[in-house]
């Protein structure tokens, strides 16, 4: 059986990528931090402001089944349309091939707990 605290410390990690990019973009959007000034669409803002508040809610642990698999649905979208290695060569093409897998890591992280549903209180 898995220690409560590993499984803990697994949604604190998964959902910390949500955490930290959904803030430092809102963060960016108010004039603070690296992204300061920076012109963010409402759509940029809007997927930023859902990923903080659904990282807060993975780490927490409210209804971190659904969170997860919308989570998991989001990235594997941002997987093909952020990252299309298969358009770049050389370096460029590795470094948007390394992001892809990443991606789809994560996505392999959140299906784990969407498939441990409320063990991982």
């Amino acid at each position: 059986m898995t220690h409560p605290l590993v499984l803990v410390l697994a949604r604190v990690l998964i959902a910390s990528v949500f955490i930290v990019l959904g803030a430092e973009r809102l963060l960016g959007a108010a004039g603070m931090g690296p992204l300061a000034g920076a012109s963010l669409s409402n759509g940029v803002l809007l997927l930023s402001l859902f990923e903080l508040i659904a990282g807060i809610l993975i780490v927490v642990g409210w209804q971190v089944r659904a969170l997860a698999l919308v989570m998991a649905a989001v990235l594997l979208v941002d997987a093909v349309l952020a990252h299309p290695f298969w358009r770049y060569s050389g370096a460029s093409q590795h470094a948007q091939l390394l992001h892809f897998f990443k991606n789809l890591s994560a996505v392999g992280g959140l299906l784990l707990l969407a498939a441990l549903g409320r063990r991982t209180r």
